[in-house]
């Protein structure tokens, strides 16, 4: 596998892979990936503390679809996103995905049912993928990976923003009458206003030039109807297995297997078929890039099913409000961003990154292992310490993954292999939410009283569904079902647990490669002068050369 590029590579190397000035609109660009980075964060962290209050309203019987039919769009959408992105421009697609996260937005503010509420969310989720994998790509194209640390750094304290805000947001709107939920899906609406205006006026980027007919001629047609087909059918199974049917049926196994069968047809295929493949089978020709895309895949599954159902432990054992629950999460929020900027600044000054992945696994497998001692009485200092460590280690792992990545690769693939990054991360996401869900509704059903199962409604999911009844119940029976949700939750952190371990194992197979100092010209910033547009024509022209 070819190195990242030197100062000794040639000329015309050198000019499709020349480091952008950072003037005026390189921190105007950065501003747009900010805000429309903490578009799709927001709402991300946000729904989770308002669930049980939607399903109760909604009168809802799947809610984890609410969250899983989101993540099934998003993952849906990110491969095709990269490519076309490639294609047309990065611009275009950012802007038509922040579009199509407002309609969603406007769809899930204004459902009557849950299915209306669930296809709205596909409908965001579509957007917000497309979203994140846009922003990471535009800023591969402005800075070079050796000092892309820092402003990955950046990118991660607006999650970190995001997250802190996002919970008591959600919690706020859930818990008050005079808002409702509804508010929080139609606040995103004035900030998909700014984040659309904001690219309008102040992300100048590159198009490639070619016409329309011949950017619609380099469409990976096959590719993209093969992976968005499998990826449905795989996250179906999930959503399916051990709630709506038990994982030994046929409508749970037949879409697993056909879409695990689906992913394998899409590698062979984009090996051997596409002239501009959406995946590109060399990015996965060696291991360190390999070890990061593992790493990746872990952390989507843990960072997932912890921020997802630790507002459960919270709600459930303590008996804390929405709001509170999401006053609760701060821990793990507050340490995200200082975490992130600090492992991107070391891992730009030391120009390594195989010790700072090994460091973030051992901050994750210890909050994880502390949060497994959490019970029904647990005190507020063992919780805030345990999800900070946790946190740490998160946020960390936001920024290190992409370096062992990138590092082996040439600057031209930056796109894909971070489109591929950001469909790793997203799919087995849902992998993390399945797996939470599975775990606590096998663990609840064998805890709980059966008088208390009994008393709820038919088909109801135990997670969330059965909170709200928590307070209204007698003791001891209120004890025992308490008890129930701590000793059910303690199996899944145990679970994650040995889980993160793999992430740990996946650095074993890393090796520590020099980083790019160069970044994709292609696709960078318009800062010449429109008298110049002739010149930087014909360098576009070498480039293609």
């Amino acid at each position: 596998m070819s190195q990242a590029p030197s100062k000794e590579t040639t000329e015309n190397e050198a000019i499709v892979a020349k480091t952008p000035t950072k003037g005026t609109r390189f921190w105007l660009a950065m501003l747009c990936i900010m805000l429309s980075t903490f578009l799709a964060a927001l709402d991300t962290t946000s729904v989770a503390t308002a669930l049980p209050t939607i399903v109760a309203d909604l009168h809802g019987a799947e809610f984890a679809w609410i969250g899983s039919g989101y993540i099934l769009a998003s993952v849906a959408a990110i491969p095709m996103s990269a490519h076309l992105a490639n294609i047309f421009g990065r611009r275009p697609i950012l802007l038509t995905c922040i579009l199509l996260f407002a309609l969603g937005s406007a769809l899930c503010g204004g459902a009557q049912s849950m299915n209306m509420l669930i296809g709205g969310r596909a409908v965001q989720g579509a957007g917000a993928g497309g979203i994140l994998a846009l922003s990471e790509i535009i800023l591969s194209d402005l800075v070079p990976l050796r000092e892309r640390g820092m402003y990955q750094g950046m990118i991660g304290s607006v999650w970190s923003i995001a997250c802190t805000l996002g919970p008591p947001v959600g919690g706020a709107f859930a818990s008050r009458k005079d808002w409702t939920w509804r508010g929080l899906f139609y606040l995103n609406l004035p900030l998909t206003g700014a984040a659309f205006a904001a690219c309008i006026f102040c992300l100048d980027l590159k198009v490639p030039k070619s016409n329309l007919s011949q950017k619609l001629a380099r469409i990976d047609w096959v590719g993209n109807i093969i992976i968005v087909a499998s990826a449905t059918s795989v996250l179906l199974g999930l959503t399916w297995g051990g709630v709506r049917s038990p994982w030994s049926s046929a409508s749970v196994l037949v879409p697993l297997i056909l879409g695990l069968a689906g992913i394998g047809a899409f590698v062979v295929y984009e090996a051997l078929v596409p002239v501009e493949p959406t995946m590109p089978i060399r990015l996965l020709r060696n291991r360190t890039s390999v070890s990061g895309y593992i790493a990746t895949a872990v952390h989507g599954v843990l960072v997932a099913a912890a921020f997802f159902y630790i507002p459960v432990y919270f709600q459930a054992c303590k008996g804390h409000s929405p709001i509170r629950s999401g006053v609760d999460l701060l821990p793990y929020s507050f340490s995200v961003a200082p975490a992130a900027i600090f492992i991107g600044a070391t891992t730009s000054k030391f120009n390594c990154y195989r010790i700072q992945n090994v460091i973030s696994w051992g901050f994750v497998l210890v909050g994880l292992g502390l949060q497994t001692t959490l019970h029904v009485d647990s005190a507020v200092r063992n919780w805030v310490g345990f999800e900070f460590i946790a946190g740490i280690g998160f946020g960390m792992l936001y920024v290190v993954t992409t370096f062992p990545i990138l590092s082996p690769l040439p600057v031209s693939d930056n796109g894909s292999a971070l489109g591929l990054y950001i469909f790793i991360r997203s799919f087995f996401s849902a992998w993390g939410i399945t797996i939470g869900s599975t775990i606590l509704e096998n663990q609840l059903k064998v805890k709980l009283p059966e008088a208390f199962i009994q008393s709820l409604p038919q088909g109801l999911e135990l997670s969330y569904g059965a909170i709200p009844q928590i307070s209204a119940l007698a003791e001891p029976l209120r004890s025992q079902v308490r008890d129930a949700f701590s000793g059910s939750l303690a199996v899944l952190w145990q679970v994650l647990l040995g889980i993160s371990a793999l992430g740990l194992l996946s650095t074993l197979i890393m090796k520590e490669i020099p980083m790019q100092t160069v970044a994709d010209e292609r696709y960078g910033l318009n800062e010449q002068a429109k008298t110049e547009v002739k010149e930087e024509s014909v360098n576009a022209s070498v480039d293609t050369a």
